[in-house]
């Protein structure tokens, strides 16, 4: 970082010294230093580049843009903690690659309700350096990991901890059962002849039916329903067991997410009750696959070509008969299963990169994959087995444990924030 700073200032200062008297007339604006820290420079166009950005995200947001002088001195105060924690993770070698860049900038968009290309035009539309955001972003991922590394080490939860917070009453409101429920009125008058009840029945019948058929109960509860919650097709959001009508809470017990109970009848008409989702309480079921994989990756001595070449070779040694867990054992890049033969364990999807995940859970059971390329490297893969794991108690400790380190995380990034700034040398030219 510093020598790219350092190459930036001395080409500069080159610059200056070769302006001859005659190119006064076509003098172009040069860039300045703006702040030192410690051994970096920030210069006046990252400041600009920087103050862009917050605007942008302030109008994204529907923010209101604070006075400039008060939003520039914002802005420099954040270029100057950035660079100080760049500083940290460059001595830590941190670094972002630009699969996981990638990633990043689809999740911003995808937060936006935008694809990445939409995303990409939105910026460009505003007046704003798309590639400058781009590289901001991969600044913002390499902070977050310094702060990760540096903050994270100082954080100890014990069981006690995660105990005593399950069982208070925060821990327990907060992890208690919610239930998303979808819900399709078929309505009745309160003097309905036996005939208006009998098609009542005989509708919502039928709905269960084709609902039993894979028949969408959005769509349904939007032609079909007098409920409330009709025009949002039936979803009455999240709710806790008591604050769901008795009738609607029996009948869900037992019902797997994105099941339908049978028809309800109650004195108003004939309910269909869907458990969309479920949240908390002692069962929480997930998908597993017991998996193995092979991983090559570029090294000092290898090409990105040759990597790419050498998981092809060993796909075809593979599909000709030979010993997955031996090559496994022998090529391998992945220190954890290079030892068992390639074998992952149990895993699940959420614990896994995309592109990894995404073919885990597209292959049949006994099948190897092709070779495909995520941000670790080149890996081919087989899914060995597949099951259905109820990791109640495991997901609601979990959940306690995420909670409490947060709250300890954010208590203990402000006193780091503060004593990297305190010890940092600045000196700020604007």
């Amino acid at each position: 970082m510093l020598n790219s700073r350092l190459k930036k200032l001395k080409a500069l200062l080159a610059t200056a010294l070769l302006i001859p008297a005659i190119a006064f007339a076509t003098t172009q604006p040069l860039d300045r230093i703006a702040v030192i820290v410690n051994d970096d420079i920030i210069m006046q166009s990252q400041v600009q580049e920087a103050l862009d950005l917050a605007i942008f995200r302030l109008k994204q947001s529907g923010q209101t843009i604070p006075p400039k002088k008060l939003l520039i001195q914002q802005v420099v105060e954040g270029l100057i903690m950035e660079s100080i924690q760049l500083q940290i993770a460059e001595r830590g070698g941190v670094r972002i690659d630009d699969t996981s860049l990638n990633e990043a900038m689809a999740r911003i968009a995808a937060q936006n309700n935008m694809s990445l290309q939409e995303f990409q035009q939105a910026v460009i539309a505003e007046g704003s350096d798309y590639t400058a955001m781009r590289e901001q972003i991969r600044r913002e991922l390499i902070t977050t990991r310094a702060r990760q590394g540096s903050v994270g080490p100082r954080i100890q939860i014990t069981d006690q901890e995660v105990q005593n917070f399950l069982n208070s009453r925060e821990g327990q409101e907060m992890l208690a059962t919610r239930y998303h429920i979808g819900h399709i009125l078929i309505n009745m008058a309160d003097n309905a002849s036996e005939a208006a009840t009998q098609q009542a029945e005989q509708q919502a019948n039928a709905l269960f039916q084709q609902l039993q058929g894979g028949a969408d109960f959005s769509a349904l509860a939007n032609q079909y329903s007098t409920g409330p919650n009709a025009e949002k097709g039936g979803d009455m959001g999240w709710r806790t067991p008591d604050q769901l009508p008795s009738l609607f809470a029996d009948a869900i017990q037992g019902l797997k997410p994105g099941e339908v109970a049978a028809p309800i009848r109650s004195a108003n008409g004939y309910h269909l009750v869907k458990l969309i989702e479920q949240r908390g309480g002692g069962t929480v079921m997930q998908s597993q696959a017991k998996v193995r994989h092979i991983l090559i990756q570029p090294t000092e001595i290898r090409s990105e070509e040759q990597a790419e070449a050498l998981i092809h070779d060993l796909y075809q040694r593979i599909q000709q008969g030979e010993d997955f867990a031996e090559l496994a054992r022998l090529y391998s890049a992945d220190p954890g299963s290079r030892a068992k033969g390639g074998e992952l364990g149990w895993v699940n999807g959420d614990a896994l990169v995309p592109s990894f995940r995404k073919v885990m859970e597209s292959i049949p059971v006994r099948t190897l994959s092709e070779p495909f390329q995520s941000r670790y490297g080149w890996h081919i893969l087989e899914v060995l087995e597949r099951r259905q794991q109820d990791i109640g108690s495991e997901a609601t400790r979990r959940a306690a444990h995420e909670v409490l380190y947060k709250r300890k995380f954010n208590e203990e990034l402000e006193i780091w924030l503060r004593e990297i700034r305190d010890s940092a040398f600045v000196d700020v030219k604007i």
